[in-house]
């Protein structure tokens, strides 16, 4: 099995090197990771500037390439510049799950997105900052959870998300929770903005990616790069044939 491996909080992370350490044992792994972190770049691309990429040491029997761009042209360098194919691209370890409305503005959902886009398939792994190292024990069971299944017959995109304490494995829908978004001055003409999740808006709904963590589960969401209100297509098409 060959793994692209990325991420969007650089190659110097430690949730990226977790990840390529555990993906040997299942191939051959390769790495594109941004020179410097991209959280929050979502599904960005740079094809307006030169970009710099570099061979970079990393680990043994690990080719890797540090890329002073986006995880989605780390994508896209993996499969167009090293004229590859992958059996799965994977995202992460990221220092922070990706949950609720974070999916939208994660690089590390980017990355999966963007393996889609161009026909690969995608897990992306999440967990609490302080859970790098111990999201790596569960790493097997999500992993093995998804292929013993047979998971990718329904999709081809995975976004999971691993507590610290985990009970077992849910297949799970994006919750929506909501934040506490705020921009802060910190001088004349400087602003930096953050929030916390508060609560998600249904928290009865164990079903959704927020709930189903809380509650001590592996998250295992199916995604889509799809963007189309298929619903709403469905009902449009019936009333304006």
């Amino acid at each position: 099995m060959r793994f692209l491996i990325v991420n969007d909080d650089g190659i110097n992370a430690e949730g990226i090197k977790l990840l390529a350490q555990w993906a040997q044992q299942y191939g051959e792994v390769l790495v594109v990771a941004p020179k410097y972190e991209q959280s929050g770049k979502s599904h960005a691309i740079d094809f307006m500037n030169p970009i710099e990429i570099k061979r970079v040491a990393f680990l043994e029997g690990v080719e890797a390439w540090s890329m002073a761009s986006t995880p989605a042209d780390c994508v896209r360098f993996g499969i167009f510049g090293l004229h590859n194919k992958y059996d799965i691209v994977l995202s992460g370890i990221n220092r922070g799950v990706n949950m609720s409305g974070d999916i939208i503005y994660s690089g590390t959902m980017g990355a999966i997105f963007e393996a889609g886009n161009q026909h690969h398939r995608g897990i992306a792994f999440s967990t609490t900052p302080e859970n790098l190292e111990g999201a790596t024990k569960y790493l097997d069971m999500a992993f093995n959870y998804i292929m013993e299944n047979n998971l990718f017959e329904y999709s081809d995109l995975y976004n999971v998300n691993i507590p610290e304490e985990v009970k077992g494995i849910k297949i799970t829908k994006q919750g929506d929770g909501f934040f506490s978004d705020a921009f802060y001055q910190i001088d004349e003409n400087t602003y930096t903005q953050h929030g916390e999740l508060i609560a998600d808006t249904c928290p009865d709904d164990h079903d959704r990616d927020t709930i189903a963590f809380a509650d001590g589960f592996i998250s295992v969401t199916p995604m889509t790069k799809e963007r189309t209100d298929l619903v709403a297509f469905d009902r449009l098409k019936q009333k304006y044939k």
